[in-house]
């Protein structure tokens, strides 16, 4: 009788751990966010975007600037996306969780924070991706204090720097730092590099005739294969349904993460961008 109250007693704690707020993983991932928005505000607050600033970038991507009303804003420091209820996939044999996603882009340098919020089961997963001082990383926590994988590596600092090129359009205060330069392949298409670190990155942003950002594809970024080995396969990000904000800003509200695999594509993240804000 003894033991099975003990076991009672376990699995209740069990049940409470779960469910009471409190995480590790996201108050590690909000501290240190907190941290790098106290060290990446802009020297000089109050500056907006002008048209000029952008004269030297190809022709498409001053009229995506213009179209999305950035010219008169203020300049952000930071850009933080939310999403709710993200279709996730691990892996094209894996199962489909429905997420939340949070995610903060540094201007400054190239730094990327996000955090995954979901459950397996009933069990919490977490999930915290990063990328910081050239190191990137890739952390999957299951019952709020196990690790079940932590994927780093150079192939993985190039995948994090590669992910943040494609959000650069998001947070248009990126597109004027050195580290990132630009080539017009055509009136709708742009092949952009991004160095930082010793690393570098490159893809191809496209826009439709309305200027409109609406594809970003790359070839250097790698999937992680069931075994653990790593294979670039042709990656894209793709946008679309663009709305009006509050702050009378422009941006897309559909987001899709694709691998373009030979035998067909295979969409692993499909999600509506719930919230867009600078600097808060």
């Amino acid at each position: 009788m003894g033991v099975f109250i003990g076991i009672i007693i376990i699995l209740g704690s069990i049940l409470v751990w779960f469910h009471i707020p409190y995480s590790p993983v996201e108050r590690c991932f909000a501290k240190d966010v907190e941290n790098l928005k106290a060290s990446n505000r802009l020297q000089e607050e109050g500056q907006v975007f002008r048209s000029e600033e952008f004269s030297k970038l190809p022709l498409v991507i001053q009229r995506y600037i213009e179209y999305c009303r950035y010219i008169g804003t203020p300049k952000m420091s930071y850009l933080k996306m939310e999403y709710h209820d993200v279709d996730f996939m691990q892996g094209k044999d894996g199962p489909t969780l429905r997420i939340d996603y949070t995610q903060y882009d540094f201007v400054s340098e190239p730094c990327r924070m996000a955090l995954i919020d979901s459950s397996v089961f009933g069990v919490p997963f977490e999930g915290y991706d990063y990328y910081q001082n050239g190191v990137g990383g890739m952390k999957g926590v299951i019952a709020k204090g196990i690790t079940i994988f932590h994927q780093t590596g150079e192939e993985m600092d190039k995948a994090c720097l590669v992910t943040y090129l494609a959000e650069s359009m998001f947070a248009p205060a990126i597109l004027l730092q050195d580290y990132i330069s630009f080539e017009e392949i055509s009136d709708y298409e742009v092949k952009a590099t991004i160095y930082y670190a010793g690393q570098s990155a490159s893809g191809i942003f496209t826009f439709n005739e309305q200027y409109e950002f609406i594809s970003f594809k790359t070839n250097d970024r790698g999937v992680t294969n069931p075994d653990g080995t790593m294979e670039y396969i042709p990656w894209s990000a793709v946008c679309s349904k663009y709305e009006l904000s509050e702050r009378g800003i422009r941006y897309p509200t559909k987001f899709k993460a694709i691998w373009n695999y030979p035998e067909g594509d295979f969409v692993y993240f499909d999600g509506v961008i719930s919230t867009v804000s600078y600097d808060e």
